[in-house]
């Protein structure tokens, strides 16, 4: 069996991209360096540039991160036959991405320097929001193509969808309010939420 290994670069890239989603959401986007990025990761300043040329890419490569290590891809939703489990599987992943304390984290940041550092939500939100918003378009468009959907506006589907999915834990997260009644629903919340959606969609016969 062959075991990937990462070469001592790419082992370098990775340490500087955990350094950064630490500093970036502990500290806001404002308040970090590429000096304290390179310190913490354990090499050097130009290092760091090499890999990530200035500090408004290293921020969307670790929001990027993020939703990849959760699963969150394309890859999740590539077979449009079988939208039922993809879009659960979709969702659960998205949820979980959605309430994590690093997601609440760098949106709080976000929204505490719109005014006076609103790039740093631009960036934000091409990089997460609008990055989830695109691959989820694309599959419901092919979806569609198979008949058993339609979607009449797949952009503005998609947007619910996600929005679903955001349910109650993520705006008492926002507020900073607790979540423990909501825990054991989760799942249910989800799987309920996925079903409401394509039900809404579905093809009726005779229609």
């Amino acid at each position: 069996m062959n075991v990937a290994v990462m070469s001592r670069s790419e082992q370098k890239k990775q340490q500087i991209l955990l350094a950064a989603k630490e500093l970036f959401c502990g500290q806001g986007f404002a308040n970090t360096s590429m000096d304290e990025v390179a310190k913490l990761a354990g090499v050097s300043k130009q290092t760091v540039y090499s890999h990530y040329g200035c500090k408004d890419d290293l921020f969307v490569a670790s929001i990027e991160s993020k939703c990849l290590i959760n699963g969150v891809n394309q890859e999740m939703l590539s077979d449009p036959a079988i939208p039922e489990d993809n879009l659960t599987k979709f969702a659960q992943h998205f949820a979980d991405v959605v309430v994590s304390s690093e997601a609440i984290t760098v949106f709080k940041a976000c929204v505490a320097q719109a005014d006076t550092h609103p790039e740093i939500s631009h960036l934000f939100y091409s990089a997460g929001p609008e990055n989830m918003l695109r691959i989820l378009t694309d599959y419901l468009k092919s979806v569609a193509l198979i008949g058993r959907y339609q979607f009449d506006n797949p952009q503005h589907c998609a947007v619910r969808f996600c929005l679903m999915i955001f349910g109650e834990m993520r705006m008492k997260l926002e507020l900073g309010l607790d979540v423990a009644d909501l825990i054991d629903d989760r799942t249910e919340y989800i799987n309920g939420s996925v079903n409401m959606f394509l039900n809404a969609y579905r093809v009726r016969s005779g229609s």
